[in-house]
């Protein structure tokens, strides 16, 4: 299978690199050579390639700052999808995209279904909501939609790397308490997507790791972890705090926990079955990748 995998630097795209697995041939694109606003950059570099999927990665994912930068947020996360749809459909080839969470407004007390109406209370939601419509609009028969939450990786800037800066910052940091959710390793939804595109999965999943907390409970766990492998100097105290005292440019879904059984029945029998607790993960990644 040939793969072409944009957002090559990104946390994701780093994993997908890492955990390929059998005779795929993987062309990785950064956004100096294929911005997925481009169309003429788009069928270049997907002419020249001529993949059997597409994994888009790439994303404007600056959720507060998108406030205030409507039009590129859009530009990147709804205009940009359907570039590649159109661009896939012309060469026949299958689109994996990535989405969020954030295309719902978090009102619910029930984990959130693929077939849940969407309701997005921030640009990022708005934005990345364009670019799921632009793909199932655009007459392409073959794509996926992965949704998922909370994600972070060995690589980058993210809630976890974010944490143990401010850890060796200080000694007591305060977290949202009352947003609830599922921290999700960016190697385990790379194996996730890898089977669904050996698999050929189409249609709307959700994808997170197994368990829920809350921000606070998250970054209990990576200060617990993270004192243990010897990344964080002295225990630092975390304190919880509501969303109220905590204000950003952005409003954040209060509940974000997914309901994964149509994907997990899906994927059943492949090696990202069964999907790992979302500590287990923090574990892994902590203790054998940061800390090298």
């Amino acid at each position: 299978m040939k793969a072409l995998i944009t957002g090559d630097g990104g946390q994701l795209a780093r994993s997908l690199s890492n955990s390929v697995v059998g005779n795929h041939e993987v062309s990785l694109h950064p956004i100096d050579t294929m911005d997925i606003t481009s169309a003429e950059q788009v069928e270049e570099a997907v002419n020249d390639f001529r993949p059997d999927v597409i994994i888009n990665t790439a994303a404007y994912t600056a959720v507060d700052r998108a406030e205030s930068d409507e039009d590129m947020a859009h530009e990147v996360n709804a205009r940009g999808p359907g570039i590649l749809a159109q661009a896939a459909m012309k060469h026949g080839a299958r689109l994996i995209h990535v989405s969020t969470d954030f295309v719902f407004d978090g009102a619910s007390k029930e984990p959130w279904r693929t077939d849940d109406p969407t309701n997005p209370i921030s640009v990022y939601g708005r934005t990345k909501l364009g670019g799921e419509r632009a793909i199932i609009d655009s007459g392409l028969k073959e794509w996926t939609i992965v949704r998922t939450a909370w994600l972070y990786g060995a690589n980058g800037a993210n809630f976890v790397s974010t944490m143990i800066r401010l850890m060796n910052e200080g000694d007591e940091v305060s977290v949202v308490s009352d947003q609830m959710g599922t921290p999700t390793f960016s190697d385990s939804l790379a194996v996730a997507l890898w089977c669904m595109a050996e698999e050929g999965i189409l249609g709307m999943h959700h994808w997170t790791d197994s368990g829920e907390t809350t921000w606070h409970g998250f970054a209990t766990a990576i200060e617990e972890i993270g004192f243990k492998a010897g990344l964080i100097p002295n225990r630092t105290k975390v304190h919880p705090i509501t969303t109220e005292e905590h204000p950003t440019p952005a409003r954040r879904p209060k509940y974000s926990v997914m309901d994964k059984s149509k994907t997990w029945r899906a994927l059943e029998g492949t090696r990202s079955m069964p999907a790992i607790h979302w500590r287990e993960n923090l574990e892994t990644m902590i203790t054998e990748q940061m800390r090298v």
